[in-house]
């Protein structure tokens, strides 16, 4: 897009259309800083399958008051051409982030300016909380304000169907078409306060409820035995997660202060990311101090979670969303099969990026194991595809997991509640919850994965990615450590090619910008842009055999030295 394009599209944020506040923004980016006014308008923003995430601002190319107003009376004409003559209705939550809380009335405006009833939460709510609440409330939709784990500048809008899940086909391309219709003067602003009704404390004691039922073991005994350290990382998880654990019996629970009230500055992190160590240092210095057995760090939004234990040698340590989710899938798969639940009708998600260790745990209980594409949004849309099956939980590598299906998104209130109790089995039982980890890896080998995030911001940066992925797609790449590839999977085409043999065959999954090599050993890459963020994600996995968990910490750096030459050998 050239400037005189980008000119023009940022003078319409000029006309009455827009408010005073806007217009003076955009003037004063026109007159002093033509770099920032390109960023903000060389593109829209983007309303994709999930929604949108982005940087706050005036301009068409970040989150406010228009871009969402657009998004939400393109839902709405979406809902009243879907379901005519039917009295809609939708929920509404936020998280801890600027302007969530802002942002939500003026979403329930636009609903209710629709002729459609909203329930708007009276203050943050974890995200898994309003999945449960669209299904619970019988709505037709759900939205949430938030941005996950991004830096503090950013927000976005989640949109859910009635099911619980995440917008998918065909809904999505439905609700992504009306968004695009829509011009900015056609936006309704006009609230009507008698279709919006405030929800808060009775829809949370029915959601916490559910999640002790879910997350629990009735069996076990002495939960106060287990001493957990928990951070809510500045967001929503402290108006859920204290309360679940000490509904479900846990009464040795020790709260990071510092991190405990809500803040979208995040004061007290870099990034309030669960997946990365420095995030919960507040919490495993506090566990070392007290000697507590596990830490349990949320997100902003209380989707996913980080979980540090001891190690063999006492060592508080982060496991990855990888290891998380294998040690919980072998915990409900095992319980289930101990009740006699598991007669062939069973099935767990899990996602092309992630360990292909939950495969194997699978298949050792003949429990089969449904692979989507990145996104938690496919694992719910397993559970509405296979409605006559069993969904006993599902995960993936973002530390994301779910446990059953009363919510129908990634879950860290449950999800932490099930950490808990294998914690807590493990400790009774004279082991622990990383010696369980290292149990399955002695079964069914060594599995060690790796992410690299390599960020290329604004227009230049997206094309940079772009390049980057063609240049896989086109000069693929035909030995990795010294291994063959044996498979190219390019989930853009659907196409999986044997780069040995030639052959080709169809992959029956949606298309996705994603390219994944296989070796003929196992090891494994995959490259994809951020769906969220400038950045373009590339995925690691090897694995080999350990013989005993006492050879472990070696296996371990043989792997992690593998890992680093084939970083080496990409040049990344």
């Amino acid at each position: 897009m050239t400037k005189n394009q980008i000119l023009d599209r940022a003078q319409l944020w000029l006309s009455d259309t827009f408010d005073a506040a806007t217009q003076k923004e955009i003037k004063e980016l026109i007159d002093h800083n033509p770099e920032l006014l390109e960023d903000r308008f060389y593109k829209d923003m983007e309303f994709g399958t999930g929604g949108m995430r982005g940087v706050m601002g005036a301009g068409s190319n970040r989150i406010n008051k228009y871009t969402l107003g657009r998004a939400t009376q393109g839902l709405s004409n979406y809902l009243l051409k879907s379901f005519p003559n039917k009295e809609l209705k939708v929920a509404i939550a936020y998280d801890c982030r600027h302007n969530s809380k802002k942002f939500a009335k003026l979403v329930a405006d636009v609903f209710s300016a629709n002729n459609i009833k909203v329930y708007l939460f009276e203050d943050l709510r974890p995200t898994p909380e309003l999945s449960f609440t669209v299904k619970h409330l019988g709505c037709d939709a759900g939205i949430v304000l938030t941005a996950s784990h991004n830096p503090p500048e950013y927000n976005g809008y989640k949109v859910y169907w009635k099911d619980g899940g995440q917008i998918v086909p065909p809904e999505d391309g439905g609700i992504i078409t009306e968004v695009n219709k829509i011009d900015f003067s056609e936006i309704n602003f006009n609230a009507n306060e008698s279709l919006i009704e405030t929800i808060g404390e009775k829809i949370d004691s029915v959601f916490i409820d559910g999640c002790v039922k879910n997350g629990t073991i009735p069996s076990i005994k002495n939960r106060d035995n287990l001493k957990i350290v928990f951070t809510s990382l500045h967001g929503t998880s402290i108006v859920s997660i204290p309360e679940t654990l000490k509904r479900a019996g846990y009464t040795d629970v020790h709260i990071v202060e510092e991190q405990r009230v809500p803040n979208g500055d995040f004061p007290t992190v870099k990034s309030p990311n669960p997946e990365e160590p420095a995030a919960l240092k507040m919490a495993t210095d506090l566990a070392d101090k007290i000697g507590a057995d596990i830490v349990i760090g949320t997100d902003p939004d209380c989707d996913r979670l980080g979980v540090a234990v001891r190690d063999m040698n006492g060592k508080m340590t982060l496991l990855n969303g990888n290891q998380t989710m294998s040690v919980m899938t072998n915990f409900l798969i095992k319980k289930w099969k101990e009740e006699g639940k598991i007669n062939g009708n069973q099935f767990i998600g899990s996602t092309i990026v992630s360990t292909e260790l939950v495969n194997k745990i699978a298949d050792n209980y003949d429990v089969e194991t449904k692979i989507g594409l990145t996104g938690f949004k496919w694992i719910a849309k397993m559970i509405r595809d296979y409605e006559t099956m069993d969904f006993i939980g599902g995960g993936e590598e973002s530390y994301g997991y779910m446990v059953g299906e009363f919510v129908r998104d990634k879950d860290a209130v449950t999800a932490t509640l099930l950490a808990c109790e294998i914690a807590t089995i493990a400790k009774q039982n004279g082991s622990s919850f990383y010696e369980e980890l290292l149990n399955i890896y002695v079964k069914h080998n060594f599995y060690k994965e790796h992410l690299i995030s390599i960020v290329k911001k604004g227009m230049d940066g997206a094309q940079q990615i772009q390049q980057m992925l063609s240049e896989l797609r086109q000069n693929p790449i035909t030995e990795i450590d010294g291994e063959k590839v044996e498979f190219l999977c390019d989930y853009q085409s659907g196409i999986k090619k044997n780069l040995i043999t030639g052959e080709e065959s169809t992959m029956d999954i949606p298309k996705s910008n994603v390219l994944i090599y296989h070796t003929e050993n196992g090891t494994r890459i995959a490259a994809r842009p951020s769906g969220t963020e400038p950045k373009i994600k590339f995925y690691f996995s090897v694995n080999t055999t350990l013989d005993a968990i006492e050879n472990a910490q070696e296996t371990e750096k043989k792997l992690d030295a593998k890992i680093q030459r084939i970083i080496k050998e990409m040049k990344l």
